[in-house]
């Protein structure tokens, strides 16, 4: 029987996105394996869930960027490490990475945790960066991550590199899932304007790098054409981002869209949307680490058409080959997408067991133990 670890995460918050999310997945992994599981953020949404799943949560303002926040916490981590006799600091962003490690490099040899990172972003190359490749192990959640840790990070040795994409749940996301008649009687009352249309849906939070300009340009092509088709941007937005929503908005009204696309804002029901979308969309001018909604999206059986760079290739390349388009090439973009509308096809390949929520899970743990010399029970 492997021995019960005490395992810190580190992050900014817990509000919503993939780092949020995995962070809670291996939360929940280590609690039903009898581990103790520590989480530290700036708090949000998610504490409340976590901490019903039988973690433990401290609310530091860790992912605050300015050296008041190492000032403040680097010290007060490391005493908490040393207290608590944590086994292994995982970190999962670069702020509160400079703050655990840190924490992590003034503590003696013999008392410190074993070091993990997690690389969830192609980030700006540089010293604040870097953080993220000191880990003992460092996570890559795609291979397009580990091509760019090796390429631009040459002093990592590739053995310490672990490739362990993101995963999601199979039965949660049961090919040819159907949301409820009560679910769409909910939706329908919220959104007269989608009845009887086909969706065309791009799941991500309203932010400028994520397509949804595109996206626009997208439909207002297709809009004379296309009668019943009716775009959804599905994604929340924080108040940083406030005039990017206007000038969104005021690209609807320009193209003539007012009645043909929806901002939904956040959505909890996203598996439903997504099921009961005709095409699903990954548009990001910058790749993705690894971009879990277009994952959720092809394990429906629901066809993605998304750009074929970064993780989202990757998907593609494996499950339906068909949607992948290049980079910022709108006359393929358009292309592909009428091709879809007048002909449709979907993915016919299952989720791959590498992306099994599962997998994720237990190769997690394996690395943990690995690095204090167990094995995984």
């Amino acid at each position: 029987m492997s021995r019960r670890l005490t395992v810190v995460q580190m992050l900014p918050a817990l509000q919503a996105g993939g780092v949020e999310r995995g962070t809670l997945e291996i939360a929940q992994a280590l609690v039903e394996a009898g581990h103790r599981s520590i989480v530290i953020s700036g708090g949000g949404r998610l504490v409340e869930p976590l901490v019903r799943g039988g973690s433990e949560h401290f609310t530091w303002d860790v992912g605050r960027k300015s050296p008041w926040t190492l000032l403040r916490y680097v010290r007060r981590l490391r005493a908490l490490l040393c207290a608590e006799r944590v086994d292994i600091l995982h970190l999962r962003s670069r702020m509160p990475a400079w703050v655990g490690y840190l924490a992590w490099r003034g503590m003696r040899p013999e008392e410190r945790p074993r070091l993990v990172t997690t690389v969830h972003g192609f980030y700006r190359v540089g010293r604040y960066s870097a953080v993220m490749t000191r880990g003992e192990a460092v996570i890559a959640v795609s291979n397009s991550i580990r091509d760019y840790l090796l390429q631009h990070y040459p002093d990592v040795p590739p053995e310490r590199i672990h490739v362990i994409p993101r995963g999601i749940d199979p039965a949660h996301y049961p090919r040819g899932y159907q949301p409820s008649a009560e679910w769409f009687a909910h939706w329908y009352e919220q959104f007269p304007q989608t009845q009887g249309k086909r969706w065309l849906t791009l799941p991500a939070r309203l932010t400028r790098w994520k397509g949804q300009e595109t996206f626009l340009e997208l439909l207002a092509t297709l809009r004379d054409r296309f009668q019943d088709i009716h775009g959804l941007l599905v994604g929340g937005w924080d108040e940083r981002r406030a005039g990017y929503v206007d000038e969104l908005r005021h690209r609807i009204t320009s193209h003539g869209l007012a009645e043909h696309v929806t901002l939904t804002g956040h959505r909890a029901d996203l598996r439903e949307i997504l099921a009961a979308s005709t095409l699903v969309y990954s548009l990001s001018h910058d790749p993705e680490a690894f971009g879990r909604t277009t994952l959720e999206a092809l394990a429906l059986g629901r066809p993605v058409i998304g750009y074929a760079h970064g993780g989202v290739a990757e998907q593609l390349a494996t499950m339906f080959p068909e949607g992948a388009v290049p980079p910022n090439d709108m006359a393929r973009l358009l292309e592909t997408t009428l091709s879809f509308l007048t002909a449709p096809r979907y993915p016919s390949s299952p989720l791959p067991f590498a992306f099994h929520l599962s997998t994720m899970q237990e190769r997690t743990l394996a690395t943990y133990f690995s690095l204090i010399g167990e094995c995984a029970k």
